[in-house]
């Protein structure tokens, strides 16, 4: 721990940021091209209605298969890959750069440090990925056969052509966007460093591996049961409205209510099992990818 201490204290703050860019962003990259038909089918599960009824992520998992082949599980998989980069380098570079922000007078990192830090990256990664969210949403609403749908560049041109950039073109559902992502991350965050700093490391690498991927896990899961129904009003605003021509879900709170009223409470957790599937070991995957990249590119720097 010491040596790692020494070697961030020989980089510049320019350099430690390149490379938390750097690291964010293969995280991101990694973990959406793992996990991407989980978020296909949550999103799906959460739209509810249309012609295939879904019962279950595994139920949801065989009709799309059926009926729109398996490359149906990667819809809507451009739009996250462009955004996971730029995504993944912000959430972690406002992250560890807002810590110091919170520390309020205390000599290290508290767990209100990290829940704080973990909030405002979320919230500002929300800001810059919602426009990306509003494509592939579309795109993962379509159910026609993946051969037949249309390319993420005809869904943009489409949205803008209808609805412009604003908040009911490529900006709508903003609120909601930075209700999941900065509460997620809040939990996240503050769970994972909290949690990793009060268990005990590990000399054996196979173990202290194991622990890190366990507690990412559990923050991950955590942050998916906070989080999902500010979900699942993201997915109704920016998802296809009930009756054409008419926008029945608008604002994040106001959708929630209207869920809650019209289909119980239950439904503010739709597609919750395959979010946590995804989220869980995708926070997993997200955290130790940046953690042994940064190391690495720490140590190829010195």
């Amino acid at each position: 721990m010491s040596a790692t201490n020494n070697q961030q204290k020989e980089l510049t703050p320019l350099t430690r940021a390149a490379l938390q860019v750097v690291a964010g962003g293969s995280a991101g990259f990694v973990e959406v091209c793992i996990m991407q038909p989980l978020d296909v089918v949550k999103t799906r599960m959460q739209l509810g209605g249309g012609v295939h009824q879904y019962k279950g992520v595994f139920d949801c998992f065989g009709k799309m298969y059926r009926h729109e082949g398996l490359y149906s599980f990667w819809k809507g998989i451009l739009p996250p890959v462009i955004a996971e980069t730029p995504k993944r380098a912000i959430k972690f570079v406002c992250f560890e750069q807002t810590k110091p922000l919170f520390l309020f007078g205390a000599p290290a990192p508290t767990p209100l440090t990290f829940s704080l830090a973990g909030l405002t990256a979320g919230l500002l990664e929300a800001i810059a990925v919602n426009p990306f969210e509003v494509v592939k949403v579309a795109q993962q609403a379509d159910k026609t056969k993946m051969k037949e749908a249309q390319s993420t560049w005809a869904v943009t041109k489409q949205i803008i052509q209808k609805d412009g950039f604003g908040f009911r073109g490529l900006n709508k559902g903003v609120t909601a966007t930075m209700g999941r992502n900065g509460v997620f991350n809040m939990v996240y965050f503050g769970f994972y460093h909290s949690v990793k700093n009060i268990v005990p490391a590990y000399d054996d690498h196979t173990k202290e591996f194991l622990r890190k991927v366990l507690i990412g896990f559990t923050s991950g899961t955590l942050a998916c049961f906070v989080n999902i129904p500010f979900d699942v009003a993201k997915s109704r605003i920016q998802g296809p409205q009930p009756q054409p021509g008419v926008i029945k879900y608008k604002s994040t709170f106001g959708s929630m209510a209207l869920v809650y009223r019209e289909e119980g409470f239950r439904a503010l957790y739709k597609g919750l099992v395959p979010k946590v599937m995804r989220l869980g070991p995708g926070g997993a995957i997200m955290l130790l990818v940046f953690e042994y990249a940064y190391e690495f590119l720490q140590q190829k720097c010195l």
